[in-house]
């Protein structure tokens, strides 16, 4: 059942803590819990608002093929839409379908990790879908996240990103995990090593 998997409210924290990073207009730009839907994603893009987004997060699960019934492809988990008969899920087939124009697509909390072996083939499947919806690079996660480091790491990125001109993209992840294994409570790779740039790309 989809009520079954479980919210991730701990999230907002580190949406708002980007928000803040980003110099985001939380009014404009922001969009959480119930109203962060899979019919607001794709209305966004319909409208032309996610392209002209130069960074997009979502903060939520990421769901494998088979994790669901029916679910037969990568998708991620959005909020129960009250309009009846609209899909909860944020698929691939969606993805493919979005207008981005984005430098970076966030994936931020997802629970990816699978004993079976189709974590690479999934994620690759939705990094892809991005890629051709016009992202230009993806930052994700290969398993759940502690809520406080991941907070940490994300705003450290960006931040290092923004405050050099000259950086790039994946040695920005590299100072944000430095700098976040430098405090001994994250000092385990449980808590900086879960996260991966899939593209460069052009700045």
């Amino acid at each position: 059942k989809y009520s079954d998997v479980p919210p991730l409210p701990e999230t907002r924290d580190e949406v708002l803590a980007l928000e803040q990073t980003l110099k985001a207009d939380i009014a404009k730009d922001v969009i959480l819990g119930k109203s962060a839907t899979r019919d607001s994603v794709i209305n966004a893009s319909n409208q032309g608002v996610l392209s002209k987004k130069k960074v997009v997060v979502f903060a939520t699960h990421g769901l494998l093929a088979g994790d669901l019934p029916g679910l037969d492809q990568p998708a991620l988990a959005m909020a129960l839409s009250e309009q009846v008969g609209s899909s909860p899920l944020l698929t691939l087939e969606d993805v493919l379908s979005l207008k981005l124009n984005a430098d970076w697509v966030l994936l931020s909390a997802c629970n990816t990790a699978g004993a079976d072996g189709r974590v690479e083939e999934a994620m690759s499947g939705l990094a892809r879908g991005f890629f051709y919806a016009g992202s230009r690079s993806l930052l994700v996660t290969h398993w759940s996240v502690e809520s406080e480091s991941a907070m940490k790491l994300t705003t450290f990125t960006f931040d290092a990103y923004q405050s050099n001109p000259n950086i790039q993209r994946a040695e920005a992840l590299r100072t944000a995990m430095l700098k976040v294994m430098q405090e001994k409570r994250f000092s385990h790779p449980a808590y900086w090593a879960p996260y991966a740039l899939v593209g460069e790309g052009g700045r």
